[in-house]
């Protein structure tokens, strides 16, 4: 088959849960004996020079990228609200630039499938339809405006909560638009699919979460980090990341170093806020390093990985990457949403702060049963993200659909 992905944003570097999910996917279509090419969006915040990106990755996907500017200002967001109807998230990425590119493309190629990453591809739907025969395929990363209702849920200004109520309004009637426009929907996660067919999605679907590689460096990871080394990884300009880890800290971390003055929270990520960093610096025993080279070398000198999110939606990459390196996570019921994981056995569930603290003591000083949770979340990711098997079976529900 011949593929076109289109991506909001560069693939390269995978550095986020996005870019990570669209480049594993192609490069593992790539390996089912397709003929994959990206089309991508590049913006100033994800910005990439395509001659950076490793030849091992461009001889085997050919990477076309549109420059545009989706850099957000307090004007365009107060000036969409009060005069489009449209989210402001999806407006962003409406591009007379990109649209001429993709149908430049699609005028000069014959391609079998059309992969849109993410619903803010979406619009592109009609111009695919008029200068292509291929199937159109929505791979939806997560439920978009789940993120802002329960987002909303844990503002405490009253200014924000309303804006916030309002653009998850937007953002699902925006969705509802282009619901069954698209020819196969492909969400990352069962739950996902599951809604989308409450909404009445009718087009035909295939489950495809982001694994892992077989020769992934995570899982390579001996399980000799620092013990116990408690530490937190991700985005620090995504909201849910920044109000999570907040509350965790607030509400959980302040009161378990009172009794454990030796213990130390290792965070890293990246574009966090100048005044979210001064915040972190200023925090007791929390060393934060902000952006890192090697997120694996990282990740292998620790043991424990906290994930205190309290919105968000879709499946968290970083989870899938620190069970395959062997480490001890411990989450919200919401950070591990998608992932089928199991309680106490590959993973510790808490939804509140008596629940982190009782799992917080009682794995510091218990290694043993840190290891039982480390031998069996790896497990679980061999048998379960299989990176080649999660493409074959695309590979085969696409082939089903395009004879």
């Amino acid at each position: 088959m011949r593929i076109l992905i289109l991506t909001n944003k560069m693939p390269y570097p995978p550095r986020d849960g996005g870019s990570i999910a669209s480049l594993s996917l192609a490069l593992s279509l790539n390996q089912c004996q397709n003929q994959v090419e990206i089309l991508s969006m590049n913006t100033s915040k994800h910005y990439t020079d395509l001659d950076s990106i490793p030849k091992d990755i461009t001889d085997k996907i050919k990477i076309h990228a549109v420059k545009i500017n989706t850099d957000t200002s307090v004007f365009k967001a107060f000036t969409n609200l009060i005069f489009s109807s449209q989210p402001y998230n999806a407006q962003r990425f409406i591009s007379k630039e990109f649209k001429n590119k993709l149908i430049d493309i699609l005028q000069k190629n014959d391609y079998n499938i059309v992969q849109l990453e993410g619903l803010y591809l979406c619009p592109y739907i009609e111009t695919i339809k008029k200068y292509s025969k291929a199937k159109i395929s929505f791979r939806a990363h997560n439920i978009e405006h789940e993120i802002w209702e329960r987002a909303s849920l844990n503002e405490t200004s009253s200014f924000y909560r309303i804006y916030k109520k309002n653009l998850a309004k937007r953002i699902k009637n925006f969705k509802l638009s282009y619901l069954n426009k698209y020819d196969l929907l492909v969400p990352i996660t069962e739950r996902d699919g599951k809604i989308f067919n409450e909404f009445g999605n009718s087009k035909p679907q295939q489950v495809t979460p982001t694994g892992i590689d077989k020769n992934n460096r995570f899982l390579n990871v001996e399980n000799k980090g620092k013990f116990p080394g408690f530490f937190h990884i991700g985005a620090l300009d995504w909201i849910p990341n920044q109000e999570g880890l907040t509350w965790f800290i607030e509400n959980i971390w302040n009161t378990f170093i009172k009794e454990n003055p030796d213990c130390i929270l290792t965070i890293a990520g990246r574009n966090a806020p100048v005044l979210y960093e001064e915040y972190l610096r200023n925090c007791k025993n929390i060393d934060y390093l902000g952006e890192i080279e090697d997120a694996v070398e990282f990740i292998a000198s620790q043991s424990i990985m906290i994930v205190p999110l309290l919105s968000g939606s879709g499946m968290r990459i970083k989870i899938i990457e620190g069970m395959a390196a062997g480490k001890t996570i411990i989450s919200t019921s919401i950070g591990t949403e998608g992932i089928n994981t199991s309680h106490e056995k590959n993973v510790l569930i808490a939804n509140s702060s008596a629940g982190f603290l009782t799992y917080l003591n009682k794995i510091k000083n218990n290694k043993d049963f840190h290891n039982s949770i480390s031998v069996e979340a790896r497990k679980f990711i061999l048998e379960n993200f299989d990176n080649l098997k999660i493409a074959e079976n695309l590979n085969k529900f696409y082939l089903s659909h395009i004879k």
